[in-house]
């Protein structure tokens, strides 16, 4: 039986009468809802275009209380607020009733964004509703029973005659948000929920290895996991232990192991400089170093430390056999949590560190990363819960470990929730991966743009047919290459975003399936932009020139707000400082705005504007204005980027880089500017010097590598 409803900030409510929007209601929470506002005068109010459910209509009728309704269509909204009005007086609030649409489990405004408008033309003081379902959000290894049925929180209420869909959608955003960190699972252990998941998916789940075809039960892994953190309690008395592994099973192993050993696993970038690397170990402390002989002498120009500090997996995993049967067999018949109090699994938790990554570095030195136990279990579970994969779903794994979408979504995310991995050491070696997708009939592809353009180049379409969702983060997703790709393969790629310091997933597109017809739809996916938030997350935009808040409808810094923000960059208050404001909002860098559906639309990242004569422009813009103009193919290779420069007169200047040879390149750059101003391209953002290379600098994850691109314009 589930927990009683919570009601969080009821005092945002205004007392003298308001205009309630719940994100969604159903008969239970509308009576949930009416014992709430206990003692006050309540109205239900409805669109007269809304479908209800019947249950939702039987409540209605014999809950004893008036109606009204209102047309989206007319004319004279403001006529039937001011009727309205009435209903408010004293202590009366009127409630909205959302009807039944189109939507996907994590929508948290179910109601049309043309309903929605016409409720803020009201001209009514409104206070948006979260009502959250946590039986909806919750982790695999979470016990249901315990759960609260829902949790209802008020979010900050709009004065009469402010209300807009921007402010109406950003205040259910914030109690969202509120909702989703108050659950109790944030304050467990990472290592814990890993516990419970190998041991509920012990026999049902595997992890398949490319590189030798070779599967291991998760039980198995369970048993090799515990023998071996007592091998690295044993090695280090370090709280950080190091692991250069590629994706398969001994970096899995690796990385639960060490968390079984009540330490925290720091995956080191193998692609990165060895000043970027010696950066990492120190600022980690790191003094022993997880990895395998064949990786050591496959990766050969990595600065390796002494063998000495080296713990190569598989010469240890042998000589611990016996340790390793005993450890499975016993993670069959004892209880998780007898289990976890015998080895001291789960001391550490909630706001401890539970891993370190490192930024790429792709504008500077890689800053550390620490992710909390709360932050990694809030995403898992965020992502997990607005996917909704089916049952015997399979994921490949084959992105980085050291990069934060790999860690967390190819790492601790099967291993929770019970989902088939198939791993590949490579997300470059696309044939190979063609035949693993086509071998194990993988269900979710996850990449980089970068890397799709391998699979446009060498494979064939039937390889992928069994690819239901393809998802795509870390670097923008072209329009072109997203259409050839879907032209090609039959799917369409969708666009998704986060960053390391959140966990890392914040926004994903994602397919609406099993329509009724007769619904209106609230859609899960928008052409280039990168989704909705997860749920848990909040929104909200600053003004770039003047850092005071806008609406979430106007283009600004983007800054979020959820239990999977990371705390603070490692030993680097000032940075922390920048990042991150007294209530925990994340100013992420990214210029951007959320459209009246909730879709957010990334414009670029603040270090990629370069403010000429007092102003902004904005380099990724310039970038596809110079692409469509040239006719550049962005199927196989980024061959264009675009860099500021001091500039003694307007303060910066436009570099372009570019690997084009031939008459594309051998044009004026005034000839370039002239087509770029005939689409609309201000003369101001036009790229004042051509710079041919090579090739532009891209780091191992495909984005763009800025600080390379400085180097060769002698920034």
């Amino acid at each position: 039986m589930s927990a009683p409803t919570q009601v969080r900030s009821l005092d945002r409510l205004a007392k003298t009468g308001s205009l309630i929007i719940p994100g969604r209601l159903d008969a239970p929470l509308a009576a949930d809802l009416v014992s709430t506002l206990k003692g006050r005068t309540i109205t239900w109010l409805a669109e007269e275009s809304t479908a209800l459910s019947q249950d939702l209509q039987n409540y209605l009728q014999t809950s004893g209380l008036d109606g009204a309704s209102f047309s989206k269509i007319d004319p004279a909204l403001t006529d039937v607020g001011a009727y309205l009005e009435g209903k408010l007086e004293g202590n009366g609030v009127l409630i909205f009733v959302p009807g039944e649409t189109n939507c996907r489990p994590g929508a948290p405004y179910r109601i049309p964004a043309d309903t929605l408008q016409a409720l803020c033309s009201l001209g009514l003081p409104i206070s948006p509703l979260d009502i959250s379902l946590p039986a909806e959000t919750c982790l695999a290894t979470e016990s249901a029973s315990k759960l609260p049925s829902a949790i209802l929180t008020f979010g900050p209420s709009i004065a009469r005659g402010q209300a807009t869909i921007a402010r109406c959608r950003e205040s259910l955003l914030i109690a969202a948000e509120e909702s989703f960190s108050s659950r109790d699972f944030l304050n467990g252990s990472l290592a814990t929920a890993l516990l419970l998941g190998l041991k509920k998916h012990s026999a049902s789940n595997h992890l398949c290895d490319g590189t030798d075809d070779s599967e291991i039960a998760f039980g198995k892994i369970l048993g090799a996991a515990i023998a071996l953190s007592k091998e690295i309690k044993t090695a280090t008395k370090k709280n950080r232990v190091g692991i250069i592994l590629p994706p398969g099973k001994a970096g899995l192993i690796a990385n639960i192991a060490v968390l079984f050993a009540n330490k925290v696993p720091v995956n080191l970038n193998f692609t990165s400089s060895r000043e970027a690397v010696h950066s990492a170990i120190r600022q980690a402390d790191l003094d022993k170093f997880i990895t395998a002989d064949p990786f050591v002498r496959k990766v050969n120009d990595f600065p390796w430390p002494p063998n000495r500090d080296l713990l190569f997996i598989e010469r240890i995993l042998p000589q611990i056999k016996k340790a390793i049967v005993k450890w499975s067999l016993l993670g069959k018949i004892l209880p998780a949590n007898v289990l976890a109090q015998i080895l001291g699994i789960g001391k550490s938790k909630g706001d401890d560190e539970a891993v370190l990554l490192f930024t790429s570095g792709s504008s500077g030195e890689p800053k550390g990363v620490p992710l909390s136990h709360r932050n990694i279990l809030a995403n898992v579970c965020q992502f997990g819960r607005q996917l909704g994969l089916p049952p015997k779903s399979k994921l490949l794994g084959c992105l980085p470990l050291f990069h934060s979408f790999g860690s967390t979504v190819t790492l601790w995310f099967p291993v929770i929730e019970g989902l088939d991995l198939v791993t590949y050491p490579s997300p470059l070696e696309t044939k190979r991966l063609a035949e693993l997708i086509s071998q194990h009939q993988i269900y979710l592809l996850l990449a980089t743009p970068t890397f799709l353009r391998g699979y446009m180049r060498r494979i064939e379409p039937e390889q992928l047919k069994s690819l239901q969702l393809v998802v795509t983060g870390a670097e923008k997703l072209p329009n072109n290459l997203a259409t050839s790709f879907e032209e090609k393969f039959g799917i369409l790629p969708l666009e998704g975003y986060g960053l390391t310091e959140t966990s890392p997933v914040t926004n994903v597109n994602l397919p609406l399936t099993d329509q009724s017809p007769e619904l209106p739809v609230i859609p899960s996916q928008r052409f280039g932009s990168v989704g909705p938030p997860l749920p848990g997350i909040a929104v909200r935009i600053t003004n770039p020139a003047t850092d005071e808040n806008t609406t979430i409808d106007q283009s600004g810094i983007i800054w979020l707000k959820g239990a999977n923000i990371f705390q603070g960059y490692l030993n680097k208050p000032e940075l922390t400082q920048a990042a991150l404001d007294s209530n925990g909002w994340f100013k992420t860098g990214d210029v951007g705005r959320m459209d009246h559906d909730g879709f957010l639309f990334i414009e670029g990242r603040i270090s990629r504007f370069s403010k000429i004569a007092g102003e902004m422009v904005p380099h990724e813009t310039v970038e596809a204005a110079i692409n469509s103009v040239l006719g550049l193919d962005q199927e196989t290779e980024r061959q264009i980027a675009i860099i500021g420069i001091p500039d003694e007169k307007k303060g910066e200047a436009i570099v372009l880089l570019s690997t084009i040879s031939g008459r594309a390149l051998e044009q004026e750059s005034l000839d370039i500017r002239y087509k770029l101003m005939d689409q609309g391209i201000p003369s101001l953002w036009c790229p004042k010097i051509i710079m041919p290379v090579e090739s532009i600098p891209v780091l191992a994850s495909g984005k763009l590598d800025i600080k390379g691109c400085e180097e060769l314009v002698g920034k």
